[in-house]
Parts: C-alpha cells; sequence; structure tokens
C-alpha cells in the first residue's frame, strides 16, 4: 500500500528569548527524514519576521510544509492579524513556487489536504473547551487572555466550536463519501484526556486551568472514526506516543517545550508513517496540477474564506 511520511514537532517556542537554540540556529538543526515536515504551532511569533524566515528555510528542505497556529502565535498582536501575516507568507510563497523549486507550503486553518494516495489531512488549531467553573481561574493565570489582543474565553470558546464543528463535518463527509480514505488530524491544542496524554505533574488541576489546554473529545466523530488513524497534536508541553485502545488510531506529540528538562523526549527527526487504506487512485486534480511534479499532486480545500484586514496590522513583540 503507498504511504505518507511526516517529520512532526510543536511547540518550539523559538521566540523566547532564553531558549536555545532560536530561529536560526534550530533551523540548522533540522535534518529532512521524510518530504513533509509539519508544524503544529507555537513555533513562534506571527509578527515577528524571524518567524517567516524560518519557515521559508525549511521549504528549501521539504517538499511539503504543513503549518498551523498556536496561541502563541498571536502573542503581541490579534488572532485575525497573525493569520493574515500567514496567509499574506502562503502568497507569496505561491509566487515564488512558480520561478523556483521550492516547497509547497499548506496553512492548516480548517484546511483539507488530499494526498492522491488516498491520504487526507485534516488540520486546524482546535482550541479547548474552557466550562465556565473554570473561566475566571484560566483568565487570571493564562497568559493568553492578557497577551493577545482582543481574546477572552468566550472568543476562546467560539473558537473552539467553529474547529470542532469543521472537523466534525469533514470526517462525517469522508466517511460517507470516502469510505477508503485515511484521515490524518493535525492540531495545537490536545483532543483528549486519556492518562497516556497528561502529564501526571498536572493531573490534579490544583490550578483549575487544565480545560485551557485539552478537551475530552471522545464522544466525537472525529475522534470516534476509524479512518482517522493519526491524530497529533501539541501545546500541553508533554510527549506522548500510543495507540487509542477504542479506535486504534495513533496519537502523539512531539514537542521541545520552553527548558532544557521538558525537551528530553522531543526529538528532532521523529517521524510518522501513515499507509493509505485503499490503493492509491487519480484524485481529480486539475490540468495544472497535473502537470507538476508527482510529489506536489495534491487537492487543497479551505473551510475559511479568504479574509482581509482593513488598516494596519498591529504588532508588538513582547
Amino acid at each position: 500500500m503507498p504511504r505518507i511520511d511526516f517529520q512532526i514537532m510543536s511547540d518550539l517556542h523559538l521566540e523566547t528569548p532564553l531558549a536555545r537554540p532560536t530561529y536560526d540556529d534550530f533551523a540548522a538543526t533540522i535534518t529532512p527524514k521524510s518530504p513533509c515536515l509539519a508544524l503544529l504551532g507555537d513555533i513562534g511569533y506571527a509578527c515577528d519576521p524571524r518567524l517567516f524566515s524560518f519557515l521559508e528555510d525549511q521549504l528549501h528542505n521539504f517538499q511539503t510544509v504543513f503549518f498551523l497556529l498556536g496561541n502563541h502565535e498571536a502573542y503581541g498582536t490579534s488572532f485575525p492579524a497573525a493569520k493574515a501575516l500567514v496567509e499574506s507568507f502562503a502568497v507569496r510563497i505561491d509566487e515564488v513556487r512558480c520561478t523556483s523549486d521550492i516547497g509547497k507550503f499548506v496553512f492548516l486553518d480548517q484546511t483539507r489536504y488530499d494526498f492522491e494516495e488516498g491520504i487526507t489531512v485534516l488540520g486546524c488549531t482546535l482550541f479547548s473547551r474552557i466550562p465556565e467553573q473554570q473561566a475566571d481561574t484560566t483568565k487570571m493565570f493564562v497568559t493568553d487572555f492578557s497577551s493577545i489582543e482582543n481574546w477572552g474565553v468566550y472568543h476562546h470558546n467560539k473558537a473552539h466550536e467553529s474547529d470542532l464543528s469543521w472537523l466534525n463535518a469533514q470526517v462525517d463527509s469522508i466517511m460517507a463519501k470516502e469510505p477508503g480514505r485515511t484521515v490524518v488530524i493535525f492540531t495545537h491544542h490536545s483532543p483528549t484526556l486519556l492518562d497516556m496524554a497528561i502529564d501526571p505533574r498536572h493531573k490534579s488541576d490544583s490550578a483549575q486551568t487544565n480545560s485551557a489546554f485539552a478537551t475530552d473529545l471522545s464522544a466525537e466523530k472525529c475522534w470516534l472514526s476509524t479512518q482517522v488513524k493519526l491524530w497529533a497534536f501539541g501545546h500541553t508541553h508533554f510527549n506522548c506516543d500510543f495507540q487509542d485502545p477504542r479506535t486504534t488510531k495513533r496519537v502523539l506529540t512531539n514537542q521541545k517545550g520552553y527548558s532544557r528538562a521538558e525537551s528530553i523526549t522531543f526529538d528532532v527527526t521523529k517521524t510518522v508513517s501513515v499507509e493509505a487504506s485503499i490503493p492509491s487512485a487519480p484524485t481529480g486534480v486539475s490540468e495544472k496540477e497535473d502537470q507538476e511534479p508527482q510529489r506536489n499532486r495534491f487537492r487543497h480545500r479551505s473551510g475559511r474564506q479568504n479574509r482581509q484586514i482593513d488598516g494596519q496590522i498591529k504588532c508588538m513583540i513582547m
């Protein structure tokens, strides 16, 4: 059966002044072990040009780079502004690709990406669900609500509802129309409260903030579908790699985190192979795509419309 290999990492926090290595140094440590690199959020600030220099460096080494927003990408600005900056970068890279053999950049913002091998990537931030009883403590202790403009628990929960609704709709559609297709889900926030995915130090949740990091999606279609073979995420700064006992999907994280102690289990070369459930078949790519090299054939679908933000994008690096 055909397969797709993904080199997966998240929570590099290259924006952190005390963290080593930083953008340029860390870029030099990434040795490609697969054609596809998946960067699952909290890589750096979107309002820092160094983030996009780092991403462009990876596009010279990988055939496809998947990228989604974590919460930290919006620090010093707003989520709409952070998204606009990433979208602008994506447009520029598409233009560069017309005259350069650079990799394809895929911004996972409620985005579906189909490989002709019969494998689909679904990606979004998947903000968590913060219950009313934890709203005050979360707002007090989680820095998102003081570091991101116009962002509160209400906005966080609405974003969760939007991302979850989109994921469920996508998986439901694939199950109904393409029962042989294999699905991979990439998110930043955690979709599970299984013990294997939680740092033992945080299970007591004495600060009443765990809902800002993970949400139990065990009853949701996107989690229950056996067509979903891999779910990778970040945000928790705790690495895991296990098979969900109920659905048999592989669940994993590969997060560097802030400190040296957190990064002990981080592996910059961590690569995951996903096999197609059925032999590959033509996916109806356009004539233009059909003329591209085999490695760039895909169908790219986004659940969002193109957005334009009025006025100047504010950026205050903290």
